[in-house]
């Protein structure tokens, strides 16, 4: 006996972003969340990583021109309803993102990875330069601190700091921009992630942003506080979150309500994280998506 098939009709994103051997960030990560809230993830690689849970060990990137190979191939094929950036690796990758996502009408997500766990700096000057025209078209910018200063030219420590710069980054043309506030006051109990949301008048696409908070020249500032998870095993977490907002764009959710919503989840992303491998451990995805 057979059975008629029973197909399902999910929302798609695509997340462009580097791969994690280990699993528990980059492209891996982004499909979990992805899965979790119900969305199709499709990927483009950017770069293959030799990493684990106790860090990085090597990096090999993907030459500019197959990365925008990749993305042709998924968007001559599915209907990509949100986009989030993530590990981007070089100059020409950036430029080639920018580019290719210049066109799209669906909102895009830019996680600037820039700076790894250890403080180091992943880009060089030209890459970390390059991401000035990915900002410009993006929904939403979700630096951490250390990411945050980089981009704004100056130390961001407190909510205050991380309020200057997700202003500066609307400034620069982001509808709004997430600095997530994990690395702020790490002795403390509470963590502070503020939204900056921008004039998003006649943005397309995602426009509800700016729909929602109501349309203004000045932006809108929006604080959340989460209690902090007593852990080191965060890796993953910027990918994860990155990707869970992603999903709830690609479902049609109004902006603020999927940065509340992705923010919240992220504790119990944290809390209930993979105690895998021997370092700290990693963020579990599938703690996004609960109210699907």
């Amino acid at each position: 006996m057979t059975h008629a098939r029973d197909p399902v009709s999910p929302p798609v994103a695509l997340t462009i972003a580097g791969s994690d051997a280990g699993g528990g960030a980059g492209v891996q990560a982004d499909l979990k969340a992805m899965t979790a809230h119900g969305v199709f993830g499709t990927a483009v690689v950017t770069a293959t990583t030799a990493q684990n849970t106790r860090g990085i060990e090597d990096v090999h990137a993907v030459p500019a021109d197959h990365v925008a190979s990749q993305y042709e191939a998924v968007v001559e094929d599915f209907d990509v309803g949100a986009v989030k950036t993530g590990m981007l690796a070089t100059a020409p990758i950036v430029e080639t993102a920018a580019d290719l996502l210049a066109r799209l009408s669906a909102p895009v997500v830019v996680d600037p990875v820039m700076v790894a766990a250890t403080g180091d700096r992943l880009l060089s000057p030209a890459a970390e330069d390059a991401y000035e025209g990915l900002i410009e078209g993006a929904t939403l910018v979700t630096p951490n601190a250390d990411e945050a200063a980089v981009l704004f030219g100056e130390p961001v420590e407190t909510p205050a700091d991380a309020e200057a710069a997700g202003r500066e980054l609307v400034a620069r043309g982001a509808e709004a921009a997430l600095i997530k506030g994990g690395h702020l006051d790490e002795g403390g109990e509470t963590v502070v992630d503020t939204l900056v949301v921008g004039d998003a008048k006649g943005s397309g696409g995602a426009g509800d942003a700016g729909d929602e908070l109501g349309d203004c020249d000045d932006p809108t500032v929006v604080r959340f506080e989460n209690p902090r998870v007593a852990t080191d095993a965060t890796h993953g977490s910027g990918c994860a979150l990155s990707s869970a907002i992603a999903a709830r764009l690609a479902r049609g959710d109004p902006l603020r309500e999927a940065v509340a919503r992705a923010v919240d989840e992220m504790e119990s992303a944290i809390r209930r994280g993979y105690d895998v491998g021997e370092g700290p451990g990693a963020v579990n995805p599938t703690a996004f998506g609960g109210d699907r």
